[in-house]
């Protein structure tokens, strides 16, 4: 995409940009925006916490199993990432 095809596009967005806040600052506006971010009790974020450790655990021993990697030496792959800051 050339140069100029870039600003023409962003240009329609920052119009779009500035119509949508021009709607939005009207005193007949309808539109209900939250402020905050959404609430989610604790339960719930737990529960997906859990089912993204299950799902992350089921991939990891899948990838092991398909390139036939025992648990120490990924154990190992990952000390050494973690040292090189590769990963937190």
């Amino acid at each position: 995409m050339d140069e100029r095809e870039k600003l023409r596009k962003f240009r329609e967005l920052d119009d779009a940009f500035a119509e949508a806040l021009r709607e939005l600052e009207s005193p007949g506006s309808t539109f209900d925006i939250p402020t905050g971010p959404p609430v989610r009790s604790l339960e719930a974020q737990e529960q997906d916490d859990e089912a993204r450790q299950q799902a992350f655990e089921q991939r990891l021993k899948a990838l092991m199993n398909e390139y036939a990697q025992p648990a120490e030496s990924v154990s190992s792959l990952l000390q050494t990432l973690k040292s090189l800051g590769r990963i937190a």
